[in-house]
C-alpha cells in the first residue's frame, strides 16, 4: 500500500548551482549526493520535513534522448514548469527573507481564498508557490493557472 510521497523531481540545468540555491537561499539540506559514471543523484529537503526530498535531475541526463533533453531544457529555461507548493507559517516574512537572499519572485504575497501566496523561480527556471494557509479553502494548486498564464 502506498504511504505517501517520498521523492519528487526538480529539473536542473546546473546541479551545482541549484544545490547552492536550495541550501543557501532556501535553507534546505543536502540529503544525498551519489555519482555513478556520468549520472549524479543529489537530493535536498526542508530541515523540518525529513520524509520528503527533491531530487535535482539534469535536463540532459541519462534516460532522455537528445531531442527530449533539448525540449525539456527549453521548457525549464523558459520558466513554464511548476514544481509545487511550499508551505510556510508566515508568507510575508518568508518572502522578505528569501528576497533578501536573492530569490527571484514572480509574484509578491497576495491574499487568495486559501491563504497568502507568493510565487518564485529557482535558478533553473522552475516555479514554486509559497503558501501560508488560512483555514480551509480550495487547494492552492488549482489557482496556478492564474500566475502561470
Amino acid at each position: 500500500m502506498i504511504k505517501g510521497l517520498s521523492i519528487a523531481t526538480v529539473w536542473s540545468t546546473d546541479q551545482e548551482r541549484d544545490v547552492r540555491f536550495f541550501t543557501e537561499k532556501l535553507g534546505f539540506e543536502v540529503r544525498g549526493d551519489v555519482s555513478t559514471g556520468e549520472v549524479r543523484r543529489v537530493t535536498v529537503g526542508a530541515r523540518d520535513q525529513p520524509d520528503v526530498e527533491l531530487t535535482l535531475m539534469r535536463t540532459d541526463g541519462s534516460g532522455l534522448d537528445s531531442e527530449s533533453a533539448e525540449a525539456l531544457t527549453r521548457l525549464v529555461n523558459k520558466g513554464v514548469l511548476g514544481v509545487g507548493v511550499l508551505r510556510t507559517d508566515d508568507c510575508r516574512a518568508a518572502y522578505e527573507e528569501l528576497r533578501a537572499r536573492g530569490v527571484e519572485f514572480l509574484q509578491e504575497p497576495r491574499e487568495r481564498p486559501y491563504g497568502t501566496e507568493a510565487v518564485f523561480r529557482d535558478e533553473s527556471g522552475n516555479r514554486y508557490s509559497l503558501v501560508e494557509r488560512h483555514g480551509g479553502g480550495p487547494d492552492p494548486s488549482k489557482e496556478w493557472s492564474e500566475v502561470c498564464d
